[in-house]
């Protein structure tokens, strides 16, 4: 043995010192090629792909699926803050059916299902109305979570208890529903009214006003019946929406302009408004002139009258004094020629007359506050009063084009300014969001799998032409060596001749046999 591999390491000493630089430089490479090929393959082969198995789960279903994949030795990692849970991407469709068989993830609810393990002779009433509840609870909160952008939907339902009196007034049922909508989704009114009669119609006796609906920030949800409604809370509601909906989306346009400038989580925007709701219905009924600057009017119709007169007059006359009753009476006295002329002319104008029926729209913006909170760049204190100086610019003009224009008339550059509220400190307390990391290949193995097929195909060149190469070197040594093969005795009879006959019998029906033979011969000299 220990022969053997001396010979070996000799032959290859030998083989190795007959290389040159350049042919043991193509070793040298591949072979560690070839050692960097086989570690990447190992590597890739033992890496893990994991893929969500369950996503949006409560903190109890994920401890029991963990404990289950613990227990079963299969590896498992949980993100998005305990709610989803991801296995080897091998794995999930095969764990998800083994899962579903065993009743996982249990979500602790009841659904109708559970009647049929529980039902029996043995069940009360209350517990019968305690399940039935618990199952209308589950079954509404499963219908409210295929709504697009619902996450989780808890369900809360009151029902009244039956009175075995006839006459006795029958109570209405009461829900409330709280949403885990996605984050950024908002309920569109359509979607919201079919929630409300979903489940009005899931539960018996349950009017749509005895229905409460808010999601995870609190936000209340209201039943929009098409009418404006004329009792003080349903006027109130609806400006209160109203004016939440101005505010809330005067700050994310501010948060979004203001975020792109210094960054997203370092500025924080507040808005308040003061809205005029109230709504002006007048009739204006007005006369202007057709032409404005004479203040004429066109003229329809136009009389003109012209009267002249000329006479002789009278003379003087009478007798002075006549009679006891009135004495001295003067006598009468004359008036000599006269003449006299008068014209007239009466225009008929025609005026615009101008009927108007003017319903003013309410929801204007009266009054406006924006209060800025940023913070500032590492390694200062403040913000520069540059930049203060162009934020408060910017949120003056959006303060001047969103106040209507009947007050925005009253404004002026001081009064502007005194709407606007720019503080500069660091945050403390602010939210870290964690973000789950991105599996991507890093460059480096591409950078290596391109050298890699270079290699590769270096080699498969290089082994071509040393086999085209050998190839033609043997063709060569053909030509040049002449083998002289005897030939075959011509013998008729005799011992060689039967085995010369008998060669070529074998070499035409067995030809497969014949060359062994020869190649027994050929070692054997």
């Amino acid at each position: 043995m220990n022969e053997k591999l001396v010979s070996y390491k000799a032959k290859w000493a030998e083989y190795w010192d007959g290389r040159n630089a350049k042919q043991k430089g193509i070793f040298i490479g591949t072979f560690l090629a070839i050692l960097l090929v086989l570690i990447l393959i190992t590597f890739m082969s033992t890496k893990q792909s994991y893929a969500a198995l369950y996503s949006n789960l409560t903190l109890q279903e994920t401890g029991q699926i963990k404990e289950t994949l613990d227990a079963r030795g299969i590896s498992s990692t949980i993100s998005d803050n305990g709610t989803a849970i991801l296995v080897p991407e091998a794995l999930v469709d095969s764990l998800k059916v083994d899962l579903a068989a065993e009743g996982l993830p249990k979500s602790g609810s009841i659904d109708y299902s559970f009647f049929q393990d529980q039902m029996g002779f043995g069940m009360t009433d209350n517990e019968f109305s305690v399940i039935e509840r618990a199952a209308m609870q589950t079954e509404l909160g499963s219908l409210i979570r295929n709504i697009n952008g619902v996450n989780h939907a808890n369900v809360m339902i009151t029902l009244p208890e039956e009175s075995v009196w006839l006459s006795a007034t029958k109570e209405a049922s009461t829900a409330a529903v709280v949403l885990d909508l996605a984050p950024g989704y908002q309920l569109e009114p359509a979607q919201v009214k079919a929630l409300f009669h979903l489940v009005s119609k899931s539960v018996p006796n349950l009017p749509i006003e005895n229905i409460v609906i808010s999601d995870q920030m609190f936000n209340d949800y209201l039943y929009d019946n098409g009418n404006t409604g004329d009792s003080t809370l349903s006027v109130y509601e609806q400006q209160r929406a109203i004016q939440r909906d101005i505010e809330r989306d005067l700050t994310r346009n501010l948060q979004q302009m203001l975020g792109t400038v210094v960054g997203r989580d370092k500025v924080l925007v507040s808005v308040t408004t003061d809205i005029d709701f109230t709504q002006e219905n007048r009739t204006e009924a007005l006369v202007e002139p057709v032409d404005p600057e004479n203040m004429e009017g066109i003229a329809v119709s136009i009389e003109r009258i012209a009267e002249t007169y000329s006479g002789e007059g009278t003379v003087d006359g009478g007798v002075v004094g006549v009679g006891d009753e009135i004495p001295n009476f003067p006598a009468a006295v004359g008036q000599g020629p006269s003449e006299w002329e008068r014209t007239e002319d009466r225009i008929n104008n025609e005026v615009n007359r101008i009927n108007r029926d003017i319903v003013e729209s309410p929801y204007k913006i009266r009054d406006l506050g924006i209060q800025v909170m940023v913070e500032p760049p590492e390694g200062l204190d403040v913000l520069p009063q540059e930049r203060i100086d162009d934020i408060q610019q910017l949120l003056g003009t959006i303060v001047r084009t969103s106040i209507s224009g009947v007050y925005a008339n009253e404004l002026t550059p001081e009064l502007i300014n005194e709407k606007i509220a720019i503080t500069s400190q660091p945050f403390e307390g602010k939210m870290e969001f964690y973000q789950q990391p991105i599996e991507a290949i890093p460059m480096w193995m591409y950078v290596v799998g391109g050298v890699l097929v270079v290699v590769i195909l270096l080699l498969i060149f290089l082994l071509l032409r040393k086999k085209k190469q050998d190839h033609a070197a043997e063709e060569m040594f053909v030509k040049e060596v002449n083998y002289e093969i005897p030939d075959l005795p011509n013998e008729d009879t005799g011992l060689s001749a039967t085995k010369r006959k008998q060669l070529e019998k074998m070499a035409k029906e067995k030809p497969d046999e014949f060359s062994k033979l020869l190649r027994t011969w050929l070692s054997e000299d």
